[in-house]
């Protein structure tokens, strides 16, 4: 038999092992612990007005801190600017063409039935939630819970639907930011707590009609906000396609609708005076009040000795800028109560946070508002990450993102293969290694809609780190842009024989990716 003391000590042995075995066992279930994501989008944000782009117009402490102690990727990109379509690619990770959203209009719905990442992390085991902007024309699928606005959805006391259908709306008193904020705090208070989770938080705000909370009304009241240096740019020796636009800040702009005037402007054209302020039938008389008292003695003003000429587009601007930026300030205001949630709540440290927009904005550039074309200040988009200890504080990263990244890059950081369908690339790679070299040189762009909105007609191109090509195919006109030299996108050098070669190499590298994504010829393309 076996004395005393050698069964304690073998018996010691064994607890030894079984203890480091443990130990190794929960240090590598806490180093593959799945993270959970917080993708906070809002809808027609440009990056030119957020502090960590270098915004000199206004300031975004909240989105910034994502910067600072995160990341931020300094050349991102939108694959169709325009809400629906941006949005079908984000949750896809496809171009419009394979996922079959092209355009917001025509009735399309988007496909819910195919694959999405929150379908893929919800069968992962994820806890999933959506809340606030859809704008898919199809009810969401692959979430526990959602909770979304029909269409656009409106900034004054908002109508939310769930999966009971829209025949069961509910009216929230308040205004949208806020509320979409409260829904998606209210399910993290309530969500499962044995599971990692994914909550899109989708603002609606700064899309048109830019109605800002009502206190931030006097926000930017102190002095003028600048001017883009091409706010009278009038395309001169440009594209016939670019002159015949209607989305200029001196024509195109709704007194009524865009201007806040509940009056009638004695002097606008036809153009100027179709719609009417969509946003004040729906305000409680004590909102309306607060709204009567900041914008009707400004509007009395303006009308008792109206600008002409440079100065009323001039006024415009202003007018228009400033709501913008107040409906930015309740965003970021709403990003840094999601953080501090996180913060109090012990998630911080093992939550992805990004913020992004669907697509980027003018805001005044080329004296023009909107977005839709290939031009930078459309289809650059915000994209700022923040992973403790997976990203470095303050890194900066140059390669060219794309929306149809998102969707692989969550699926890999939550420890899923991605699927071959998805086109786009995981950023894991680029987190991992910033300096990289591994990353794609060239993005595509595609816009389906043709002289709907705005007047902007389809077009296709392809964006390098120096040049971009664009293709307005239905009127066989290339434009060839020089980015480094012509930031501001004013010459279009495709006729001149110096960039001949240039030319023929951008031609050559969108053939290859209208190959790389299995494109269909452009007679088919235009029947969506």
């Amino acid at each position: 038999m076996q004395s005393l003391e050698k069964i304690v000590r073998n018996l010691g042995r064994s607890v030894l092992g079984l203890v480091l075995a443990l130990s190794a066992l929960a240090s590598f279930a806490e180093e593959f612990k799945r993270p959970n994501i917080v993708f906070i989008f809002s809808d027609d944000h440009a990056v030119q007005s957020i502090g960590a782009y270098g915004s000199k117009i206004n300031k975004t402490p909240n989105i910034d801190r994502l910067a600072e102690e995160g990341g931020i990727f300094l050349n991102s990109f939108c694959s169709n600017s325009i809400c629906g379509p941006s949005r079908a690619s984000v949750l896809t990770g496809k171009h419009s063409h394979q996922n079959g959203f092209y355009t917001n209009g025509g009735g399309t719905k988007f496909d819910g039935s195919q694959m999405t990442f929150p379908k893929l992390l919800q069968k992962s085991g994820y806890a999933t939630a959506l809340v606030g902007k859809w704008h898919l024309n199809s009810d969401p699928t692959g979430f526990d819970y959602w909770e979304v606005v029909p269409g656009q959805g409106s900034y004054y006391n908002p109508d939310f639907y769930t999966s009971a259908g829209q025949d069961n709306m509910k009216r929230y008193e308040g205004y949208i930011t806020d509320i979409t904020t409260d829904l998606g705090l209210k399910w993290l208070d309530e969500r499962d707590k044995d599971k990692p989770f994914l909550l899109m938080c989708q603002q609606k705000a700064p899309h048109r009609t830019w109605a800002p909370n009502l206190k931030h009304l006097y926000n930017y009241d102190n002095a003028p906000v600048p001017e883009p240096t091409t706010l009278f740019d009038d395309w001169t020796g440009r594209s016939n396609t670019l002159a015949g636009n209607e989305m200029s800040i001196k024509d195109h702009f709704i007194y009524q609708w865009d201007m806040k005037f509940q009056e009638r402007v004695p002097f606008a054209n036809d153009f100027e005076s179709r719609l009417n302020e969509p946003e004040y039938p729906r305000m409680t008389p004590k909102q309306q009040s607060v709204w009567n008292a900041y914008f009707e003695p400004r509007n009395a003003a303006f009308l008792a000795s109206p600008p002409t000429g440079k100065e009323l587009v001039r006024w415009k601007y202003q007018r228009y800028i400033k709501n913008y930026l107040r409906c930015i300030d309740s965003v970021d205001e709403n990003v840094g109560r999601v953080l501090n949630y996180l913060d109090e709540n012990g998630l911080s440290e093992n939550t992805i946070v990004v913020y992004s927009s669907d697509q980027g904005f003018y805001l005044g550039e080329h004296g023009w508002y909107d977005k839709r074309w290939m031009y930078e200040e459309s289809l650059r988009m915000p994209f700022l990450i923040r992973w403790p200890g997976k990203i470095s504080s303050g890194s900066r990263f140059p390669q060219l993102l794309q929306n149809i990244d998102y969707a692989p890059t969550f699926l890999e950081a939550a420890g899923l293969e991605v699927p071959r369908e998805i086109q786009g690339e995981s950023l894991i790679s680029i987190l991992e290694d910033p300096d990289t070299d591994q990353w794609r040189k060239y993005v595509y762009y595609h816009y389906y809609e043709h002289l709907t909105e705005h007047g902007v007609p389809r077009h296709e191109g392809v964006r390098g780190e120096r040049y971009k090509l664009i293709n307005f195919y239905s009127n066989d006109g290339w434009e060839l842009i020089d980015l480094k030299t012509d930031p501001n996108e004013l010459v279009d050098v495709s006729g001149d024989p110096e960039y001949a070669a240039v030319l023929d190499e951008m031609k050559t590298q969108l053939e290859r990716l209208r190959s790389q994504y299995q494109l269909p010829d452009h007679a088919e393309s235009a029947t969506h």
